[in-house]
């Protein structure tokens, strides 16, 4: 019996924090087989423990798969949570012995969070350029697909990393591991920076941030801010990377960005992990970042707009 084969009849997978990308990720893990329970908000689970969660988009299929408010236990955890909740969502995460934790979240220092609370030999670092929109209580939208890359920060954490790339294979998200996870997540930021506030503020899809030569000059101009900055820290960034947000852009073109997403639900964004990380390291090493300090400037003020009407 395979690797992938025991982990569907020995591991429980959980989901915490099943918003678009979680119940996407979950809801195929289950349909291939494996044992998942999705943790989200109670609309959510409620919808998908009566009906299923219903799949649309690129994907297109009903799947049977358990969901709850509370934490439970798991052998695999994805921490999908915005990244403001990191901390609180994490001292909350129960693992099986011998378990992983998985984050799969936006920005920066998500990692260095749980590994406050946990071992670093069972925390997996990940990203993904799939693109899900949350439509309804059970239901998303399959909007876009991209890489799905995953790593660990020690030896330990990279064989369980080899594990959670091939489950998520097996389930149809292509995946690959990683020696250098830091280096794939700041790619990530560098692709989110250009991307997630300009569409946000614009209130537009990620593919028309090409369709403009002005918003598509914002996109590649956050984009190598966020390159110069993560090169002033060391981390081994090249200029190729902008080609990189123009061609998930184009992949995720009907995608609403999860920063979208949020200010049209009128929720708090991960703006200050994303361009506003990138603004203060900027400050930190002597990078002069202005679109990323008007990006993080014009999303905070668009928020205030409607959480202020909130408190």
């Amino acid at each position: 019996m395979d690797r992938q084969a025991r982990a569907k009849e020995g591991l429980s997978i959980v989901i915490m924090g099943a918003g678009a990308i979680g119940s996407l990720f979950g809801a195929l893990l289950a349909d291939a087989g494996y044992d998942v329970t999705l943790v989200g908000r109670h609309a959510h689970a409620d919808a998908i423990n009566r009906h299923g969660i219903r799949i649309s988009g690129r994907t297109d299929r009903i799947v049977k798969v358990r969901a709850t408010t509370e934490p439970t236990a798991g052998g695999i955890v994805f921490l999908t949570v915005k990244s403001y909740d990191t901390i609180d969502a994490a001292k909350q995460i129960r693992i099986n012995e011998g378990g992983v934790i998985v984050s799969l979240q936006n920005g920066l220092g998500n990692i260095e969070r749980i590994v406050e609370v946990f071992n670093g030999d069972c925390v997996v670092g990940g990203t993904t350029s799939y693109g899900a929109l949350f439509i309804e209580p059970g239901h998303i939208r399959h909007t876009g697909v991209g890489d799905t890359i995953v790593g660990g920060l020690t030896e330990n954490a990279l064989d369980k990393a080899s594990l959670v790339a091939g489950m998520l294979t097996d389930a149809g998200i292509k995946t690959k591991t990683v020696t250098d996870i830091k280096t794939a997540i700041w790619q990530k930021l560098v692709v989110n920076a250009g991307i997630n506030a300009p569409t946000a503020i614009a209130r537009i899809r990620n593919g028309d941030l090409l369709k403009t030569p002005e918003m598509k000059w914002i996109m590649n101009e956050a984009a190598m801010e966020s390159v110069k900055v993560g090169r002033a820290a060391g981390v081994p960034l090249d200029k190729s990377l902008l080609s990189k947000v123009e061609e998930v852009a184009v992949k995720t073109a009907e995608n609403r960005s999860s920063m979208l997403q949020d200010v049209e639900r009128r929720k708090r964004t991960e703006i200050d992990a994303i361009n506003g990380e990138i603004m203060r390291l900027g400050e930190r090493y002597g990078i002069s970042t202005p679109v990323n300090r008007a990006l993080f400037y014009l999303v905070k003020g668009v928020e205030s707009g409607y959480l202020n009407l909130k408190s």
